[in-house]
């Protein structure tokens, strides 16, 4: 369906014709108009009074011709920023790009930015797709709704895994220049903060842990920690209990105080999730919570051996803390979150809906928990 375009419109278009120094070629693609309809055009304006006296007009001609120059260096240098990369890689990658692209910015601007010709282009474009460009989409395809399952988390390393799960045989170089061209990227996360207090009275236990977070099975080696999420509504926190055998929340607490029945909660879910082994040893850092005398019985009940972080040390619940980064990396840094409730069904989703089954792992050969568990099964 044809265009129309406002009498206003054709005679700005016929003026930086006649006054920008440009070609018609050129004026017409910036535009997005026929170079034919910008010729019929100047051919039926040319003799027309433009309502526009003499040095009006040579205002109006430099005012176009400062315009179009300003648009074109913008071109340029959004052309720049985007195929940095690109001009490092092979005409064909380059040409993709363009393809891309096209809709975008004009071809000659982008012949130009990238040092290929037109010709070329045009030669490539019509050329029938060979077997490797055909790959190269239907992986691009695949990553595609990979990163969208991850959240928008996985690097070349998990999304190569990934690719290679679903059957298709393809290095990581290969999805590392995919990724790179067409912007696919994990987004980058902030520092956590530690904030436990340890300002209290009550009995610490010893490092029996000792910094050693490889389990041999199951329920040998539990950890547990409190982190905190900020809400519209206030502070949310939350308590996590992980096996150290598989990474997997095996136990997890909300709530808008952080006391010592928030961690307790944790245990308790993760107790009635698995059996706990008399010796099982459950470390954590020595915040009162985890302190606490009623917690302490808990671990006394079940024959689990309590251990506590050094002083100060954030790296000897390394484990935990990993886990706190990638939820709020992955999820919670994302976005506001209006409400403690919108927030808690946002965390149980996350656990149970990918960090347990689906995300992978550098610490357990790049797979999942629940995987994971599995395959020692």
């Amino acid at each position: 369906m044809a265009v129309k375009h406002t009498e206003e419109f054709r005679r700005e278009a016929v003026r930086i014709a006649l006054s920008s120094g440009l070609s018609r070629t050129r004026v017409a693609a910036d535009l997005g108009i026929g170079k034919s309809t910008l010729g019929h055009w100047v051919s039926q304006y040319r003799t027309a009074d433009l309502s526009v006296t003499e040095p009006q007009a040579d205002l109006v001609r430099e005012n176009e011709r400062l315009r179009l120059e300003n648009r074109v260096l913008r071109e340029e240098r959004e052309n720049l920023k985007k195929s940095h990369a690109v001009l490092r890689e092979p005409k064909d990658m380059r040409f993709a790009f363009m393809w891309e692209h096209r809709g975008r910015w004009p071809i000659e601007s982008l012949c130009r930015v990238l040092q290929v010709s037109t010709r070329g282009y045009r030669a490539w474009v019509s050329r029938p797709v060979c077997q490797s460009q055909h790959t190269d989409l239907k992986v691009l395809t695949h990553i595609r709704e990979q990163y969208a399952l991850s959240n928008q988390t996985y690097g070349r390393p998990r999304m190569t895994a990934e690719l290679k799960e679903a059957g298709l045989n393809v290095g990581e170089r290969r999805v590392g220049r995919l990724m790179k061209l067409n912007g696919i990227r994990p987004v980058r996360t902030r520092r956590h903060r530690v904030t436990t207090d340890s300002r209290h009275s009550l009995g610490v236990a010893a490092n029996v842990l000792d910094g050693d977070f490889l389990a041999n099975a199951p329920n040998r080696k539990w950890a547990g920690d409190i982190s905190y999420i900020w809400t519209t509504e206030g502070w949310l926190y939350l308590a996590v209990v992980i096996d150290l055998f598989s990474r997997r929340i095996i136990g997890w607490a909300a709530s808008d105080r952080m006391k010592k029945d928030l961690a307790i909660r944790a245990f308790d879910m993760a107790v009635r999730l698995r059996t706990p082994l008399p010796g099982c040893i459950f470390h954590s850092d020595r915040g009162s919570q985890y302190c606490s005398h009623d917690f302490q019985q808990k671990l006394t009940e079940h024959k689990m051996t309590p251990s506590m972080s050094g002083k100060g040390n954030c790296f000897d619940n390394a484990a935990v803390e990993t886990f706190f980064k990638s939820l709020k990396a992955e999820l919670l840094w994302r976005q506001t979150w209006p409400t403690r409730r919108q927030a808690t069904t946002a965390i149980f989703q996350y656990i149970n809906g990918f960090y347990n089954p689906r995300r992978r792992h550098s610490y357990l050969g790049s797979i999942s928990p629940l995987a994971f568990e599995a395959k020692a099964a």
